[in-house]
């Protein structure tokens, strides 16, 4: 395991959550469905085929609750997988989701995969935890690696810093063009700033709706990048 991904998981053990990503949490369950409908939305618009004839990948999946949403928009277990370096996550993960499903423990540069088999890779607010740019470049070779021609990385992540938490940092749009040079973006913004829709929700949920109409209160990109169909 390289000294990033190490520190990566000193950070997780000390973040401690709690419920704060709860659906049970009316601000959550909002944005989550948000990112859902934003996430079929761009498939619509790349003009991908069947879902479930897509082979997919997900870098940092976590407990697989991602995952279980891809099996609900029409992928096929056998066509999904997913890396994790955390054990405890990779253990829950693997619990929830069919066997068919493939998941794999560890550093993802480290992972031995073979290329050009994805669809898609796709990537939820984990290049944000990486502080070492000489490592997110790393993953994102790695990932671009995986992908075939003609796929593409899918790609949610907040753009600023956290001031109250020194061990994320936002990636901006212009930092995801240099971690893939020769990809093709497509991008939009959206979620509503997590501290103002964990305050603006105590006095109604549907004010999250209201202000994130405004663009500049929203702090995440959601971006197809694709691969080009003459690159090897």
């Amino acid at each position: 395991m390289s000294s990033e991904a190490r520190a990566v998981a000193e950070r997780y053990a000390r973040r401690g959550d709690g419920d704060r990503y709860s659906l049970l949490r009316p601000e959550v369950c909002r944005m989550v469905q948000e990112r859902q409908r934003a996430m079929l939305g761009m498939f619509a618009r790349t003009g991908l085929p069947d879902l479930g004839t897509l082979h997919l990948l997900e870098v940092g999946c976590g407990s697989g609750g991602n995952l279980l949403e891809l099996l609900r928009f029409g992928f096929r277990p056998e066509h999904l997988a997913g890396v994790e370096l955390l054990p405890e996550r990779l253990a829950q993960a693997r619990a929830c989701l069919p066997a068919a499903l493939t998941l794999h423990g560890g550093d993802a540069t480290g992972i031995e995969l073979p290329a050009a088999a994805q669809d898609i890779v796709f990537v939820s607010t984990v290049f944000s935890s990486l502080l070492d740019e000489a490592f997110q470049q790393r993953l994102a070779d790695t990932m671009w690696r995986w992908l075939r021609p003609g796929g593409g990385v899918l790609w949610y992540d907040f753009t600023v810093d956290n001031p109250r938490n020194p061990d994320v940092r936002g990636v901006p749009l212009a930092r995801v063009r240099q971690l893939f040079p020769l990809g093709v973006l497509q991008a939009r913004r959206i979620t509503l700033a997590p501290p103002i829709a964990r305050r603006v929700v105590r006095l109604h949920p549907a004010l999250y709706t209201v202000l994130n109409t405004v663009p500049a209160l929203r702090t995440h990109v959601l971006a197809w990048i694709a691969k080009p169909t003459d690159l090897p």
